[in-house]
């Protein structure tokens, strides 16, 4: 590190949030102090943007009279070393340009002045002239001696501020200030540990050991779902706040995990800070400072996360590792859970990944010794997992016109009447994915996507899932005229769900969707609902999968098994088989005896095998074997290229031109063709497939092939995704 050369100096590289490939070199003024990691502004046309000051070997050599100056250091701590390099280190694997992932950073520019401090009262030593009982309980409450907020001591003292602000004026309270107030109060390792069963305890002092050894480590925590997976990662997590290192824990659905949150407020007196979109903004601003001075020792976030400048990270944990969420598909493309371990990696310190079903991927580097393999095989304190079986829709069709078989109707009936819960999973949002009219044909399309408006007969609209248009359902077909002659095609959960309110009307149902009306919040209240037992059905899409704890369900209903299925991605049987063996997962977690009965037209599936025998051995080895042949990862490498446009001619010729300029040798490029989702936003897509062998240098031969291309113009754009994990 070449620190000492930049104590004082005449010019510094600054790394800006811009799609800039290097950093921009800057004067610095006389008398000003800048050091590798200070978060500076600095001209930039004509406006005035944050930066971070990078490392002396990205220094041009010029002269620092004819550069712009450096106008102000914010007065915040300096991104660590560690970060710069994980900066550096995912811009140079997924070929983004370093300014927008150092964006990703420095996306809270309020936070970078200290927080203000908040205004106080500290009792002095002189009495009021008149004592009340009122007044004596303020008194009393402050006599420690410590600083109070006005209304914080007028709570604490059971009083109105009226009386405060009488002692204030008497002389009894002096103003003061007091420093910002925590986000989260300081977690405790010691405060509730929990009492784990043997198989917890041995699988806690195996992934908590890396902790306390230091040095970099990856594990795999591959448990059975209810096996008690958070409770043993907590002991890693205490482990390290022992060492008084800063936590880490990616969720792929943090704002509506309201369990996890709870739980980990049991073990520690405290919950952590939370990190996702749907933060206040002002809070937002001070999780990150409170990260970067090292005041929130533990960050429960989504992916982005992984950007927040910790000063003094320890261990970063990756639950439900599998998730595909982790995968941000924008601007930087990158998967969060490879990317936490790159973190850990360049820290030197353990990354633990958390799994009922793990990637494929993950579950090879275990098998292979890349990773720690720690396994918990049953649930905890012996609750049986749910009895699994398929039912046939071949044999035992639906009624005409639903979509719910009889054996799997007459399970829900059971389940209600035994005073349990059910769950029908369907992972499709909406009414219908299609609506046509049944005189003309007319098929309702998103005028700017290649994809059917799916009604939301909640809302009374038709939406399209990809851009957001939406439209009220008509009531006479736009091509054609004719009145009510609109059928809906297909099921989604709002269906399902007025096919439940039918077949059983005395029962209490709820609908389960993340772009239901009400946001988060009441996500979160719907949740705490089912947890409580005062919902007797659930009707929900994959976010029921997603770790939450339902005491009392007890049946879980696959609507649509081979939805998954019904396209040409690689990964199809892996992502059906965790899907599944998650949503199923949630019956019978506390012991009651549990079913999950799986509609499909495909039982044969070496899928719907795996789950229903529990043998998850067996479809691991079939699939690692099958990536194996085809040498796709971890066997080989792969990237995609999308090329988009306003038009399609422009799309494929720029396709065409990529493919040209690819250079010889072992790495295959497949296309232009036109992507399955060709049209999205008003923009025609095409896309090229790159194939290598594992050892091939992927990020060489793309940089090489996009260089001898020509540049984008027009309305063109390329988008490049190394390690794709989507084939749309």
């Amino acid at each position: 590190m070449k620190q000492d050369s930049l104590l004082a100096p005449d010019t510094v590289p600054v790394l800006v949030p811009t799609p800039s490939e290097r950093p921009y070199t800057y004067a610095v003024p006389q008398g000003m102090h800048v050091e590798p990691g200070s978060i500076v502004a600095v001209p930039l046309g004509p406006r005035l943007v944050p930066g971070v000051v990078w490392d002396a070997d990205h220094k041009d050599d010029v002269d620092a009279k004819k550069l712009r100056a450096v106008e102000h250091v914010f007065d915040c701590p300096p991104l660590s070393e560690e970060t710069r390099r994980f900066v550096d280190w995912l811009a140079r694997y997924t070929l983004a340009a370093p300014g927008m992932v150092a964006r990703m950073v420095l996306r809270v520019p309020a936070a970078f002045d200290p927080e203000p401090l908040t205004p106080g009262l500290r009792r002095t030593n002189i009495l009021p002239e008149r004592m009340t009982t009122a007044r004596e309980r303020v008194m009393e409450t402050a006599s420690d001696g410590f600083g109070w907020t006005r209304s914080g001591l007028a709570h604490a003292a059971g009083v109105s501020l009226s009386v405060v602000d009488g002692l204030l004026k008497a002389g009894s309270f002096e103003e003061i200030d007091l420093p910002p107030v925590p986000v989260v109060a300081r977690p405790d390792p010691t405060f509730g540990a929990a009492q784990l069963s043997g198989d917890q305890q041995a699988a806690a002092e195996t992934i908590a050991a890396p902790v306390r050894e230091g040095g970099f480590s990856a594990s795999l925590l591959d448990g059975v779902t209810g096996s008690g997976k958070t409770e043993v990662y907590f002991e890693a997590i205490a482990a390290a706040l022992e060492k008084g290192r800063q936590v880490l824990v990616l969720l792929p659905e943090i704002s509506l995990t309201h369990s996890f949150l709870e739980r980990f407020h049991d073990r520690f007196g405290a919950p952590p800070a939370e990190w996702h979109s749907d933060l206040a903004p002002k809070t937002r601003e001070r999780v990150w400072r409170q990260v970067a001075d090292g005041r929130v020792r533990v960050v429960a976030g989504a992916r982005s996360a992984l950007f927040l400048p910790f000063s003094d990270l320890g261990l970063i944990v990756v639950d439900e590792e599998h998730d595909p969420a982790y995968k941000q598909e924008e601007r930087v493309v990158y998967h969060a859970r490879d990317m936490a371990v790159v973190r850990g990696h360049i820290g030197g310190f353990p990354v633990i990944l958390s799994s009922a079903t793990p990637s494929v991927e993950t579950r090879y580097n275990a098998e292979t010794g890349r990773y720690r393999h720690v396994k918990l095989s049953r649930r905890f304190a012996e609750a049986a997992l749910p009895e699994l079986a398929t039912i046939d829709m071949r044999r035992t069709p639906p009624a005409r016109g639903k979509f719910l078989s009889p054996p799997l109707v007459k399970a829900v009936g059971a389940a209600v009447e035994r005073g349990e819960q059910a769950i029908l999973f369907l992972n499709r949002r909406g009414y219908a994915p299609l609506t046509l009219c049944r005189v003309c044909g007319h098929r309702f399309e998103c005028p700017d996507c290649s994809s059917w408006l799916v009604e939301h007969r909640f809302r009374g609209q038709l939406l399209c899932h990809h851009c957001g248009h939406h439209e009220p359902v008509p009531e006479a077909c736009p091509e054609c005229g004719t009145l009510d002659h609109l059928v809906a095609c297909g099921p989604g959960i709002e269906r399902i769900a007025e096919e439940v309110v039918e077949a059983f009307p005395d029962a209490r149902a709820i609908v389960l969707s993340s772009d239901m009306l009400g946001g988060v919040k009441r996500l979160r209240l719907e949740l705490e609902a089912i947890e409580k037992g005062e919902v007797d059905i659930v009707i929900g899409t994959q976010l029921v999968a997603k770790g939450h704890n339902f005491p009392n369900m007890t049946l879980v209903g696959v609507v649509d098994a081979d939805l998954g299925l019904a396209n040409g991605d690689p990964r199809a049987a892996e992502r059906t088989f965790q899907l599944l063996s998650q949503v199923t997962g949630r019956a019978g977690r506390t012991g009651k005896k549990s079913l999950g009965l799986i509609q499909t037209f495909q039982p044969e599936h070496p899928a719907m095998r795996a789950i229903v025998s529990g043998d998850a051995d067996a479809f691991y080895a079939n699939q690692i074997a099958e990536r194996e042949r085809g040498q796709l990862p971890p066997f080989g490498r792969l990237a995609s290229i999308i090329i988009s446009a306003n038009s399609r001619a422009e799309a494929e010729n720029h396709g065409r031109a990529l493919r040209a300029a690819a250079p010889s040798g072992e790495i295959m490029v497949l296309g232009p063709a036109e992507a399955p989702l060709a049209l999205i936003r008003g923009r025609h897509r095409f896309r090229i497939l790159v194939h290598g062998p594992e050892r091939a240098n992927m990020q060489a031969f793309l940089r090489a092939l996009i260089a001898s291309a020509p540049r984008p113009r027009g309305s063109v754009r390329v988008s490049v995704d190394i390690d794709p994990q989507s084939f749309l």
